[in-house]
C-alpha cells in the first residue's frame, strides 16, 4: 500500500497567500493586506515634507503682514499643519456649510481648493465693508456679494503663495468656481492624494481655520526645485588623466555601416519595380547621413564622393548614453 503526501490545510476564507520578498509564499489575514493604487504615487518622504513646511512658515509670515495692511487690521496666521491624504478622506472631513474656492495655479496641472469656514469669511466680510470685524454668531451659507467679496482675499492669499515659487517666475492663480458642501466636489479622483496645509487665523480670538488643498500633479514639479543642489565637493570626480588609446585594438575590424531615411513605397509598388527602373531620392537624405560603429550610431554626416568612390563626410558625433 503507497503513501500519499496530506494536502496542505485550506486557508481560512478571510486568509491569502502572499509572495514574500524572497519569493516564498506566506499566508497573511486579509486585513493585513493593504491596497494600493499605483497610478497614484502621492508618497512624501520625511524630508520632503520638512522643506515643504520650511518654504510655507516663510509664506504664512509674509502673508499675515499682507493680510493685516490689506484689512487695516492686525491678522494673526499660524501654520498648524501639513500633511497628506486622499481627496476622498479629506472632502469627508469638511463640515457643511463650509466656503470652498476652485483655483488653478498655471502653468502647474490640477484644480487646488481653498476652504474657509463661514464664520471666519463673515469676519473678512464685515471688516471689508467697514466694520471691527467681529466673529459672527451665525452659520450660514455666504451670499453672491460676500462672496465677491472673499474672492479679493482668495487671490490676495493664492498670489503671495506663487510669490513664494520665485523658481517659477511665471506662476500666477485663477479662481475657477465656489462650492458650499463637499459632497459635490468633482475636482480629483476619490484616491488622488492631496497636500494640505492647515493654518489657524482671524482677527483676534478666537481663531478659524485656513486650508490650501493642493493635487500632488500640483507639487509634483514644485518639489524638484526644493531639492539642495549637491556641492562641488560631492560632485562626480573629474577624470584625473585623460584616457590613452590601447594599441591592442589598432588592427582590430570594426563593421562601418551608413544608412539615411529613403523613400516610403506601398507594397503593390515594389511587387512592380524591374531591373531598370529608377527611383528619386530627396535630396535631403544624402545630408542626414547616419554613421553606425558596430551597430553603434556614432556619427551623422552627408554622403558624397571620393575618388570616384561613395563617401560619408562626418557633420557631428552622435551623443550615444550607451
Amino acid at each position: 500500500m503507497s503513501e500519499t503526501a496530506n494536502p496542505p490545510p485550506a486557508p481560512d476564507a478571510g486568509d491569502v497567500f502572499v509572495l514574500t520578498a524572497k519569493g516564498g509564499r506566506e499566508r497573511r489575514k486579509t486585513g493585513e493586506i493593504r491596497g494600493h493604487d499605483f497610478r497614484q504615487s502621492g508618497f512624501l518622504a520625511a524630508s520632503e515634507l520638512r522643506r515643504i513646511r520650511q518654504r510655507h512658515e516663510q509664506f504664512i509670515r509674509s502673508l499675515a503682514a499682507r493680510l493685516a495692511i490689506f484689512l487695516r487690521l492686525e491678522f494673526s496666521l499660524q501654520l498648524a499643519k501639513v500633511h497628506i491624504v486622499s481627496y476622498e478622506k479629506f472632502t469627508a472631513t469638511l463640515s457643511s456649510p463650509t466656503h470652498i474656492t476652485l483655483f488653478k495655479t498655471d502653468p502647474l496641472k490640477g484644480v487646488g481648493l481653498l476652504v474657509i469656514t463661514p464664520r471666519l469669511g463673515l469676519t473678512l466680510v464685515d471688516r471689508l465693508l467697514g466694520g471691527p470685524g467681529q466673529p459672527a454668531e451665525e452659520k450660514r451659507d455666504l451670499t453672491e456679494i460676500e462672496v465677491a467679496l472673499i474672492d479679493q482675499v482668495a487671490t490676495l492669499i493664492l498670489t503671495e503663495w506663487c510669490n513664494h515659487w520665485p523658481e517659477m517666475r511665471d506662476l500666477r492663480p485663477a479662481l475657477l468656481g465656489h462650492e458650499n458642501n463637499s459632497h459635490f466636489l468633482q475636482t480629483s479622483l476619490p484616491e488622488t492624494a492631496m497636500l494640505i496645509l492647515t493654518m489657524n487665523g482671524g482677527i483676534g480670538e478666537p481663531s478659524e481655520q485656513i486650508q490650501l488643498v493642493f493635487p500632488y500633479a500640483t507639487i509634483e514639479p514644485l518639489m524638484r526645485l526644493l531639492i539642495p543642489s549637491l556641492p562641488e565637493s560631492d560632485q562626480l570626480p573629474a577624470r584625473s588623466a585623460k584616457l590613452k588609446w590601447n594599441s591592442e585594438f589598432d588592427d582590430m575590424p570594426v563593421p562601418v555601416i551608413a544608412e539615411w531615411q529613403g523613400l516610403k513605397m506601398s507594397a503593390g509598388a515594389i511587387t512592380r519595380l524591374r531591373p531598370g527602373d529608377v527611383l528619386t531620392l530627396d535630396p535631403a537624405c544624402a545630408a542626414q547621413v547616419q554613421l553606425r560603429l558596430g551597430q553603434v550610431p556614432k556619427f551623422t554626416g552627408r554622403a558624397g564622393t571620393s575618388d570616384g568612390k561613395w563617401a560619408v563626410q562626418l557633420t557631428a558625433a552622435v551623443n550615444n548614453p550607451n
